[in-house]
């Protein structure tokens, strides 16, 4: 009887170029995710400070260009605008993923998607049984879903753990995941009156926008205004405008052509990833996470089944999803754990996956508009975003020791050319 094959290493060592294309993406969220931590600070000592009227004067002003069904609130250009940009470097990083990335191949696709979508059936299923156990809405089922990147990895900033890029690039892929998981419930399932006239517009936009990218066509003048009146037409058109910034990130060419140092998804996501997270995700949190935060408000918090299932979701559904889909997926495929790594690495890693800020906000928003009801779940999400972050940190703490080690034997340049050993190594042991 034939020996079976050895099993392929998971969360083993990058390649050194997608090493170099997640060390980007990560140093960017990173920063990102530092900034936005300010910003939700600010949001709630703002909303809870004795002048907190002017935070919800400035968050409700109306202005914009009413004849275009533009007239939104600051609050709204910041969710349904600034969000957009984000969601387009998140679609731009999804094609990445699909086509140079860790999603380009079922076998290394296939224990990342996985996991990610059950991380969000589980906290979805868990957030529909607390909410049918008290009689409460579903409207909010997708709230705790998504993984907010920035915001785990701003904890791991502030812990300094040393966690291996190849655990921060699988948190990586899940939000990637996560986030277009997002955006098709958003665009499934949370529009409003349909305007087929406009939908059909912007449609049509995206079909200019795609043929301009065939035609290798390049130059910001064409494509600013263009994706502008895409956004104005989708949001006019009863979808989440949101849905138009992604609908573009995956229409970019993310693939080099002879002569190009850059792809045309490479140069508009290195343009805007820094604004993105460094701009707009902070300012919409500014105006989303800013919430009233008293004694009584928390007792509801616990007491209300739509939050309190937002927080078992997130903090509960988030760690079961993602640790048992991990497990299930190696266990029956070919997969196997780094030997340097332990389950207790991906528990870890599951846990700080709970924290769901940015996209769960959007979302709550849009289940429960100008609702008591949705303030309670921007509480739920402060909540479960924190827990998750303190569990995390202890135990991702107690594995620093080893994090630390694997963290030197891949960035140690003893001959200073700028390349890890290890890389060298590995070369030239497959030689």
């Amino acid at each position: 009887m034939a020996a079976s094959p050895p099993r392929a290493p998971f969360l083993g060592l990058l390649s050194w170029p997608e090493r170099q294309a997640v060390a980007r993406a990560l140093r960017t969220e990173t920063v990102g995710g530092l900034v936005l931590l300010v910003a939700a600070t600010v949001a709630l000592v703002w909303a809870n400070a004795p002048f907190s009227s002017t935070y919800f004067t400035i968050r409700d002003f109306h202005f914009g260009i009413p004849a275009l069904g533009l007239d939104l609130s600051v609050g709204h250009w910041t969710s349904d605008g600034l969000l957009t940009v984000f969601f387009l470097v998140a679609g731009i990083e999804l094609k990445r993923e699909l086509v140079v990335g860790s999603l380009r191949t079922p076998a290394t696709a296939v224990l990342p998607v996985i996991a990610a979508l059950c991380g969000m059936l589980v906290p979805a299923t868990l957030y529909a049984i607390t909410a049918a156990a008290g009689r409460g809405s579903m409207d909010g089922w997708a709230v705790p879903m998504a993984t907010d990147i920035a915001f785990a990895l701003a904890v791991l900033a502030v812990i300094s753990t040393h966690l291996p890029t190849a655990l921060r690039a699988f948190l990586l892929t899940l939000a990637v995941v996560d986030d277009l998981g997002a955006i098709l419930i958003i665009a499934t399932f949370f529009t409003s009156d349909l305007n087929y006239w406009a939908l059909a517009g912007a449609f049509a936009g995206l079909g200019v926008f795609y043929v301009l990218q065939r035609l290798r066509v390049r130059g910001w003048w064409w494509y600013l205004p263009l994706g502008v009146t895409v956004w104005a037409l989708m949001n006019n058109g009863g979808v989440h405008a949101t849905v138009a910034g992604v609908a573009m990130g995956l229409i970019l060419r993310t693939t080099r052509e002879g002569g190009e140092q850059k792809s045309p998804g490479e140069r508009t996501g290195h343009l805007l990833h820094p604004l993105s997270a460094g701009i707009c995700v902070p300012l919409f949190a500014l105006f989303a996470a800013g919430v009233s935060v008293s004694a009584e408000g928390l007792g509801k918090v616990f007491a209300t089944p739509e939050p309190l299932g937002v927080i078992v979701g997130l903090v509960v559904g988030k760690i079961l999803g993602i640790f048992a889909g991990t497990y299930l997926a190696a266990r029956f495929t070919r997969a196997q754990l780094n030997p340097d790594l332990a389950w207790a690495d991906i528990f870890g890693l599951a846990t700080l996956a709970g924290i769901g800020f940015t996209v769960a906000l959007l979302i709550g928003e849009l289940a429960f508009p100008g609702t008591a009801v949705g303030e309670h779940i921007k509480v739920a999400v402060l909540i479960a975003s924190l827990t998750a972050a303190v569990l995390a940190t202890l135990l991702l703490r107690r594995r620093n020791s080893v994090y630390r080690r694997l963290y030197e034997e891949e960035n140690l340049d003893e001959d200073a050319d700028d390349i890890p050993d290890i890389y060298q190594r590995t070369e030239g042991s497959s030689t």
